[in-house]
C-alpha cells in the first residue's frame, strides 16, 4: 500500500509527455483559432464589398425602366429594403444597411435618414466600420450607393466562439487518444528494462542485454558499469574478510598452545590464582576461533557459480551423518535426539553449504535446549504442491515472534542470552537454504514452547 502510495506522489514521465502534447495540441489549435479569426475579418469584409456591388448594380438595371417615375422608384426601393430587412431578420442577422439613390443630383431614397452622411470606413469608439460601394447610370442619371455595416464581432460572442472551436474540441480527444498510444507504447522498452532488473536477485550482477534503441543504450550501458562496479567492490569485501579470517586462525591457535604451555608450568598456590584468567583466556579464544570459522562458513556461501548443476543427495542419510557429529555434546548434557524420516528423499543439494546449515541449526538446538531436554527433527516427504520439509523442534527458550526476522540479520543476538555466540549462525542457514532452492522460516516449538525450524525445499 504504501509502495504504491509512493508511486502516486512520484511525478510521471508518462504523464509529463502527454501534457507536453496536451500543451502543443492547444497551442496548435489556439493558432488556428487566431488565424481563422483573422481570415474570417478580412473574408467578411471583402464579401459584404461583393454583395454592396451586386445589389447596387441589380438596382440601376431595375431602376432603368422607371427612371422616369421618382415615385413610382422610391415606392419600389421602399419594397425592396423591406423584404431586405425581413430576410435578415429571419437569418438574426442585425447588421444596417443604408440605401440611398439620387438621379440627377436629387435624392430621391435613404432607407437610414437617421445615420450621418459620412459613415466611418474603420471601426472607431464602439461603432463598427463601415463598407460602402456606389455607381452611375450616366443614360438615367440615376446613381445608388449602398453601405453596409461590418459586424465582425459575432465571432467573440458565445456563440461565434462555439463555431470557431467546435471541431478542435471534437478533435482534442482523436489526437490525445493516438498521443497515449504511442507514449504508452514508446516507454515500453524502459518497462522492460525496469522489469528485467525488478526480476533478478540480489547476488545477480550479470550485466543486462544491450538495447537496440539508441536513446536507451546510455541508460543500459551505465547500468552495467555500475553494476560491474558494485560485484568488484563486494568481491573485494568478500576476499579481504576471507584473508582476514583465515589470517586470524593461526594467531588464535598460538595463543591457545602459548596460555596452555604457559599453565602447564606454573604449580601450587600460583596455579591457583591463574585458574580463573585461565579459563577466560581459553573460553575468549575458543569464541573468536569460533567466529572465525563461522566468517569463512558464511563466506563459502557464495562460492562457485550458483547456477551450476547439483548432485542428487540422499537427504535422510546426510541429515544422519551431521547429527552424528553433534550426538558426543548431546549425550553430555543428557538430551535426547529423535530422527524421523521417509525411506528416501532424493533432492540435488549443494554439499557444502547444506552442510553448514545443518551443522548450525543443529548445533544452535542442543545448546539451547535444556539438560535432560529433547529435539525432535523430522523430514517430511514431498506433496502435491509441495517439496520435502526439514523441521528442528527444540526446547529451549524460543524466539519472540517480533524478532524471528531480525535474527537472520548478520551478528544479530537477543538481548539477554546466556549462551555464548557470533551471531552468525541463522544468517548462514538462510544464506545456504537459498543456495539450496529452500526457505526457512521459524515458528514456536511443541505446545508453544521452544523453537521449530522448518526448511522447505522446492517443488520439483
Amino acid at each position: 500500500m504504501l509502495k504504491r502510495l509512493g508511486r502516486g506522489m512520484q511525478a510521471s514521465l508518462f504523464r509529463r509527455l502527454m501534457l507536453g502534447f496536451s500543451c502543443v495540441i492547444i497551442a496548435v489549435a489556439l493558432m488556428g483559432l487566431l488565424w481563422v479569426f483573422l481570415e474570417a475579418k478580412a473574408t467578411q469584409t471583402t464579401r459584404t464589398s461583393s454583395e454592396n456591388r451586386a445589389h447596387v448594380r441589380a438596382l440601376l438595371m431595375h431602376m432603368r425602366d422607371i427612371a422616369g417615375q421618382p415615385e413610382h422608384m422610391r415606392e419600389t426601393l421602399e419594397q425592396s429594403e423591406a423584404a431586405r430587412v425581413q430576410m435578415f431578420r429571419e437569418l438574426d442577422y442585425h447588421s444596417r444597411v443604408r440605401l440611398r439613390v439620387w438621379q440627377y443630383g436629387r435624392l430621391i431614397y435613404n432607407s437610414q435618414p437617421d445615420l450621418p452622411d459620412v459613415l466611418p470606413a474603420k471601426a472607431e469608439h464602439g461603432h463598427y466600420a463601415w463598407v460602402r460601394w456606389s455607381e452611375r447610370d450616366d443614360r438615367t442619371g440615376v446613381v445608388v450607393e449602398r453601405s453596409h455595416e461590418v459586424d465582425d464581432e459575432w465571432m467573440l460572442t458565445l456563440w461565434g466562439v462555439n463555431f470557431l472551436l467546435s471541431s478542435t474540441i471534437f478533435s482534442l480527444p482523436l489526437l490525445l487518444v493516438p498521443a497515449w498510444l504511442i507514449v504508452r507504447i514508446g516507454l515500453k522498452p524502459l518497462r522492460t528494462i525496469a522489469a528485467a532488473i525488478e526480476q533478478r536477485s540480489d547476488a545477480d550482477l550479470s550485466p543486462l542485454p544491450d538495447s537496440k534503441y539508441r536513446e536507451l543504450s546510455p541508460l543500459v550501458a551505465a547500468t552495467n558499469a555500475l553494476m560491474a562496479r558494485l560485484k568488484q567492490r563486494i568481491e573485494h569485501e568478500h576476499e579481504f574478510l576471507a584473508d582476514a579470517a583465515h589470517e586470524l586462525k593461526t594467531p588464535l591457535a598460538a595463543i591457545q598452545i602459548n596460555t596452555h604451555v604457559l599453565l602447564s608450568r606454573v604449580s601450587g598456590e600460583t596455579a591457583a590464582r591463574c585458574a580463573e584468567p585461565a579459563a577466560g583466556v581459553r573460553e575468549g579464544v575458543a569464541r573468536t576461533t569460533h567466529t572465525v570459522h563461522q566468517l569463512l562458513a558464511f563466506e563459502r556461501m557464495r562460492a562457485g557459480p550458483e547456477g551450476e548443476p547439483l548432485p542428487l543427495l540422499e537427504l535422510g542419510a546426510f541429515v544422519r551423518d551431521r547429527l552424528a557429529m553433534a550426538v558426543p555434546l548431546a549425550l553430555h548434557r543428557n538430551i535426547e535426539i529423535e530422527f524421523s524420516a521417509p525411506p528416501a528423499c532424493h533432492l540435488p543439494l549443494h554439499v557444502e553449504s547444506l552442510g553448514a546449515m545443518l551443522d548450525n541449526l543443529i548445533g544452535n538446538a542442543v545448546k539451547y535446549s535444556p539438560d535432560d531436554g529433547r529435539i525432535a527433527i523430522r523430514l517430511e516427504e514431498a506433496k502435491v504442491g509441495t517439496g520435502p520439509r526439514l523441521t528442528i523442534t527444540d526446547q529451549g527458550p524460543g524466539i519472540p515472534a517480533a524478532l524471528r526476522q531480525k535474527v537472520f540479520e548478520r551478528f544479530y543476538r537477543i538481548l539477554g542470552q546466556e549462551q555464548s555466540g557470533s551471531g552468525l549462525g541463522l544468517a548462514i542457514a538462510e544464506r545456504a537454504a537459498a543456495r539450496n532452492g529452500a526457505a526457512i522460516s521459524l515458528d514456536d516449538g511443541a505446545h508453544g514452547g521452544g523453537l521449530a525450524v522448518t526448511i522447505a525445499f522446492a517443488d520439483d
